[in-house]
């Protein structure tokens, strides 16, 4: 059955391919069958592999497939291969099964758009290339899925192009990834000068073999790599990208948010683990990046008023969660979120997209309102959604994967109590936004009349993706709850377990009720400031500094103005400045010379076949001349 694992990214490359070219003469209804359908393909081949490796697993329980080879080039010779393992496994389920039911969706959600079949064509490409970035066994056809999927978000945020906002929004995505990806390039120069290969494997092997822990070498080759990971997955500082990406189709952004783009960067430390295992200082940069992101988005999000910038911000969070358990050495818990993070938060874009139509594109949750009974499918699943991104105790999966990271954070090696404290108070500020966005949205008063209700290839995928918001939970228990460790049993065939350090004296049992505390309180306050007393926020955000404050927070913490200020305005001075240079003055020199030869010429065209004619005889004569006497 492993045999077939090139068919797995080969089938949406298949369908982009086909959808490309003839899309365009293709029916909405044929464009509704390959688009999906080469997805749902793609995720019952990655299915039935899953069983393959359950039930016989490869040698060693890894499978590396050649397929040929890209390059041979003075001893560098890179493959085009695919490797399988736990980690690679799991991220492909998650994005074919998660990927397929957003392509199902958006066969009704685009319904009405003129470019059906390039959306979809798009969708595929953007799917091909996660898995090629998943499944590629060595770190230069990784980077091919890395360049491909900022490719594809660069072109799916701006699908809409007539719009200039749309544009602006696409370019900024793809250029302060593009910072990130210049620091990851630097990284894999690193890694290849000083190791002599790019196959991961071999790679890690060499680097345990002939770096000590703490090397110069491992501590930069970690830290460029983390540049990478930052961009994409929008951390801090480079999370500015992120938000402004919802100018693009609701699918695009339940995409990019829960199956593809954010978790690319996840991935890649998890994959290089060994290396920020030799990097100590790397690996604490990775947590303190994730913890100092999740507060930041925390209190963004707290201002936002378009529901897609709030789950934007949510996301932003939610990855820096996953960076902390990356950063304190919890391999498994930070893949565990990112699983249950896949299916919340595709639910609420999904949601969100079925709401802003219903609404009449209106995005503002303050002109929304009572919702609730208008479409009681699309509440009962955006609230078990919310929820679950939230942390509702016991309940949802968020609880228990999030839950893990907290604890882990401060029981791990590498934990410590300041971070544990951080990812406490977070949940606080996810349960506030997050419920402040729920009670606004769907409770009260009606605001804007709700007239284009949802299909079912809009609810059904909301249905399945509300059932896993529940029992994906339920693959890794705490100990105090019975204990099922399925999913960390799993995965430690290609991750190391988590290190246990000093807990301090807490158990697992007093870090679930921390964050049970937390999130009650932020529940609780969401709940009175924005059901019973919503008079307070007024009274609250009527002073100067709190105005000021919360124009702070909206502005992503002053992020914009601050790359506008250092970068954007001087680049934009120093041209002005030098638009007149002596190089520009050589090709206006040349451009102007080439106008004098083009005006002298034109008065030679007047129209007289005598003149054209004698002009054709003097120039035989002059040829023939220098041919006979030169």
């Amino acid at each position: 059955m492993f045999h077939w694992l090139w068919l797995i990214p080969a089938l949406p490359f298949a369908g982009a391919f086909v959808l490309i070219i003839f899309g365009p003469r293709m029916s909405k209804k044929s464009v509704a069958i390959v688009g999906p359908g080469v997805i749902a393909i793609s995720a019952i081949v990655t299915m039935l592999i899953a069983y393959a490796f359950f039930t016989a697993p490869p040698p060693n329980y890894a499978y590396d497939q050649q397929l040929w080879t890209w390059l041979d080039v003075g001893g560098f010779r890179p493959h085009i291969g695919l490797y399988l393992d736990a980690l690679s496994l799991l991220m492909t389920l998650v994005v074919t099964f998660v990927g397929f039911l957003i392509h199902w969706y958006s066969t009704e959600f685009m319904q009405d758009d003129e470019g059906y079949s390039r959306f979809f064509a798009y969708m595929n490409l953007f799917v091909a290339s996660m898995l090629m970035l998943l499944l590629g066994d060595n770190l230069l056809l990784l980077f091919l899925g890395w360049e491909g999927v900022g490719l594809c978000s660069y072109i799916l945020i701006g699908f809409w192009y007539q719009d200039p906002v749309h544009g602006r929004a696409a370019r900024k995505a793809f250029i302060v990834t593009r910072v990130g990806d210049t620091a990851m390039t630097m990284g894999l120069l690193l890694l290849f000068t000083h190791l002599g290969t790019l196959d991961i494997q071999e790679l890690m092997h060499r680097a345990a073999l002939q770096w000590p822990v703490g090397s110069s070498l491992a501590v930069w080759a970690g830290f460029l790599l983390l540049g990478g990971a930052v961009g994409k997955s929008a951390q801090l500082p480079l999370q500015t990208w992120l938000p402004d990406a919802m100018a693009g189709p609701t699918p695009t952004s339940a995409l990019i948010h829960a199956a593809t783009m954010v978790t690319a960067g996840v991935y890649l430390i998890a994959r290089t683990h060994v290396l920020y295992s030799l990097a100590p200082a790397a690996q604490t940069g990775v947590a303190v990046v994730g913890a100092a992101t999740l507060i930041v988005a925390g209190f963004a999000a707290l201002t936002q008023w378009d529901i897609k910038r709030i789950l934007a911000y949510s996301t932003v969070s939610q990855i820096g969660y996953m960076f902390v358990a990356l950063g304190v050495g919890a391999w498994s818990a930070a893949i565990f979120h990112f699983m249950t993070h896949a299916f919340f938060k595709a639910l609420l874009f999904l949601g969100a997209g079925i709401v802003i139509n219903a609404c009449h594109h209106e995005h503002s949750i303050f002109k929304m309102g009572g919702l609730r009974k208008k479409m009681p499918l699309v509440f009962w699943t955006f609230l078990i959604a919310g929820c679950s991104l939230a942390g509702l105790p016991l309940v949802t999966a968020g609880f228990y994967s999030k839950g893990l990271i907290i604890w882990q954070a401060k029981a791990a090696q590498n934990g410590s109590t300041a971070i544990w404290a951080v990812a406490v108070f977070g949940v606080f500020l996810t349960a506030l936004y997050t419920f402040r966005m729920i009670f606004v949205a769907f409770f009260g008063e009606e605001k804007t009349h709700v007239e284009h209700l949802p299909g079912w290839s809009m609810k059904i995928p909301c249905v399945v993706l509300a059932v896993l918001s529940v029992i994906g939970g339920f693959f890794e228990t705490p100990r105090f709850l019975g204990g099922v460790h399925s999913f960390s049993d799993f995965l430690s065939t290609a991750l190391p377990a988590t290190i246990p350090g000093n807990a301090g004296g807490m158990s697992e049992l007093g870090s679930e009720l921390w964050v049970t505390l937390a999130f009650l309180v932020g529940a609780v306050t969401a709940y009175y400031l924005y059901m019973v007393n919503p008079e307070m926020v007024e009274s609250l955000t009527a002073p100067a500094i709190s105005k000021a404050l919360h124009a702070f927070w909206y502005s992503d913490w002053g992020m914009d103005w601050l790359y506008d200020q250092l970068f954007v305005r001087p680049v934009v001075w120093f041209a002005r400045v030098d638009k007149n240079d002596i190089v520009d003055s050589f090709y206006t020199g040349c451009a102007r010379l080439s106008e004098f030869f083009y005006r002298a010429l034109r008065t030679t065209e007047t129209g007289r076949v005598r003149w054209y004619a004698a002009a054709i005889v003097f120039g035989s004569i002059i040829f023939v001349a220098i041919v006979l006497f030169l």
